[in-house]
């Protein structure tokens, strides 16, 4: 039987999971990256362990030091929560041979769920209709090309390994057919990346539905509720609802025997979601996402279960409990530290003022409190507000007073725009005939005419220092055993700043409460343009995803000097100049804020009059 279970994740999905693990008289160990020392997931757990200071992929991407963390803390299993691990098929069958219980489906599950094109072929394999499509990957621009005669204009391009909406390209023109090609083919027309992404037919005004499931190893199988995700910016997820609203018969039932035929054709032990599209009597299947999803508070809303409770139940060999029916509505409202007035990309500051709304039907998910940074090194989720109510309308209206209450300062939060959202007329309509949201919805309908408020600023260029109070070892003898208990520098200030046996570490993250920031000489916002000095800097925060160009390569104006992604979506940053690219600043998978120097061009001089070119 699972007792103690390591939580290999952060935020307010550890928070989350920590609480039910002790709903359930379990312990709760957690791990964390420096910069989380103090979150409320490490202080909520029973146990709670360093994975060290540095990115995402030195700390919860690191399996090696997760699963020694897990030997040294005695668990015997490993819930990963969402993102991060949670969909690695190696990651599953690690954690197994290692003696311990992975609190998810089957690296066999996974294997064939795991990218789009393998469950493309699973799903055909199950009798469930996808999007009509290719199964194989793109091989040159005359599959593309061959594609669109078949099936017309638009289609999609999406990466195999993409996941959270990321990799998605449509093509509405033959021009943007081109420009497909020019950035992902050679000169050929093949090769280069094109062999990462398939393709789809796009569907226009297609709903997001989706379905919450779990099957034990008894055979049981159970679609808790379904789901509309369809308010959507760049295939990322900003609104949700349970139950899906006005759904007819016919599509409620291919849902829920589609959702049936993929868990029993992967043999699926645990909770999963099925997702699709839905539009009017049409289904197409999309994936199947093999873990908990962001949004499954509003499934659990609705019919009193907790999922997390699920999970640990199914990886206990239990069986399923019984589905209780629906009852009301519920609404998660995603909270997220990105800027409605900067074409929502992701900002970092600290949490100068914060106030939860309360009162009935409200439910606060969250990770951070006053005083905490929110850093560009991991997701910009700072929290999930979950509204219930007997009907959708009453939801709805006690959304808008909810987020009336709310209360955040010192980070920028897309809350302007999702009350604009809940009341519009297309979203908040009370009939099928009327409700007219579909995943493109939001931005080629509403932000067009919303009101779009000012990009945030503090007034001054500030960045988050790491040069906060340092931290010191001490070595210290508890019954007969050597510890090194780690204490704030400042503690032995008393002690003329010297203690014996003591050693300084390096700069820590900032403690609740007590953030600290440098100012700093006004940085460049970056433009994407290469400046008068020939560098490139970056135009907004991101994640570097690929660099197609080294030192030494000429590259013309127009040309793709580097790739990044901002809120799921990747940006193609090209070249303003004619040179020889001298330097490349960054890394691969490096998060840079804005204003980041990316690489540096050797920008060629322009022609003299007269002068031939």
């Amino acid at each position: 039987m699972i007792t103690r279970i390591l939580v290999a994740n952060r935020g307010e999905i550890a928070a989350r999971i920590i609480r039910t693990v002790h709903d359930l008289g379990l312990k709760a160990i957690a791990v964390y990256a420096e910069a989380d020392i103090n979150s409320p997931a490490v202080e909520l757990a029973d146990e709670a362990y360093s994975l060290g200071a540095g990115t995402a992929q030195e700390t919860y991407l690191n399996l090696q030091k997760i699963l020694q963390v897990a030997k040294e803390a005695d668990a015997d299993a490993i819930h990963p929560g969402y993102g991060f691990l949670s969909e690695v098929a190696e990651v599953a069958a690690a954690v197994v041979d290692a003696g311990l219980v992975w609190i998810g489906p089957s690296a066999h599950t996974i294997e064939q769920l795991g990218d789009k094109i393998s469950a493309r072929r699973t799903a055909n394999a199950a009798a469930v209709q996808p999007v009509p499509g290719t199964n194989d990957p793109v091989d040159s621009m005359d599959t593309v090309r061959d594609f669109v005669a078949t099936h017309g204009l638009p289609i999609v391009a999406k990466r195999s390994d993409g996941g959270g909406g990321r990799g998605i390209e449509i093509m509405r023109t033959d021009k943007d057919v081109e420009e497909f090609g020019a950035r992902h083919a050679d000169a050929n027309g093949t090769g280069g990346d094109l062999s990462s992404y398939f393709l789809e037919k796009f569907v226009e005004n297609g709903r997001h539905v989706e379905t919450q499931c779990m099957a034990d190893v008894h055979g049981n199988f159970a679609v808790v509720s379904t789901r509309d995700c369809s308010v959507q910016r760049r295939n990322q997820k900003l609104i949700e609802e349970a139950p899906a609203p006005f759904l007819s018969p016919g599509a409620l039932s291919k849902l829920s025997q589609w959702s049936e035929n993929l868990f029993r054709h992967t043999g699926y032990q645990g909770l999963g979601t099925c997702e699709f599209l839905v539009k009017g009597e049409d289904v197409y299947f999309l994936e199947v996402n093999p873990r908990l999803q962001v949004e499954h508070t509003v499934s659990e809303e609705i019919t009193g279960l907790d999922m997390v409770t699920q999970q640990i139940r199914i990886a206990n060999g239990e069986a399923l409990c019984a589905v209780p029916d629906g009852r009301g509505h519920s609404v998660e409202l995603r909270i997220t530290s990105e800027d409605p007035g900067a074409d929502l990309t992701p900002t970092a500051g600290t949490i100068t003022e914060l106030a939860w709304p309360t009162g009935h039907g409200v439910r606060v998910e969250t990770g951070v409190r006053q005083g905490d940074v929110v850093t560009p090194d991991f997701d910009s989720m700072i929290a999930k507000l979950i509204i219930t109510g007997p009907d959708r309308p009453t939801a709805l209206s006690r959304c808008l007073r909810a987020l009336r209450e709310l209360r955040i300062e010192g980070v920028a939060t897309p809350q302007p725009l999702i009350e604009q959202i809940l009341a519009h007329r297309d979203f908040a309509a009370t009939t099928a005939e009327n409700f007219a949201v579909g995943t493109k919805w939001m931005e080629e309908v509403f932000l067009p005419s919303a009101d779009i408020p000012a990009a945030f600023a503090t007034g001054k260029a500030e960045e988050v220092s790491s040069a906060v109070p340092s931290r010191k070892d001490v070595v210290i003898e508890i019954d007969g055993r050597r510890h090194a208990l780690t204490l704030p520098s400042d503690i032995f200030a008393g002690f003329g700043g010297h203690a014996g046996g003591v050693s300084e570490q390096r700069p820590a993250q900032p403690r609740r409460g007590s953030s600290r920031r440098m100012e700093a000489a006004p940085a460049p916002t970056g433009d994407g343009a290469v400046g008068a000095d020939g560098v490139l800097a970056s135009p907004m925060q991101a994640i570097v995803v690929r660099l197609p160009v080294q030192p030494g390569q000429e590259v013309n104006e127009g040309d793709v000097l580097i790739v990044l992604e901002a809120m799921k979506m990747e940006k193609y940053i090209h070249s303003t100049v004619s040179g020889v690219v001298e330097e490349i600043l960054v890394d691969v998978s490096q998060n840079v804020p804005a204003g980041t120097p990316l690489l540096r061009v050797a920008v060629k001089e322009s022609a003299n009059p007269g002068e031939e070119v």
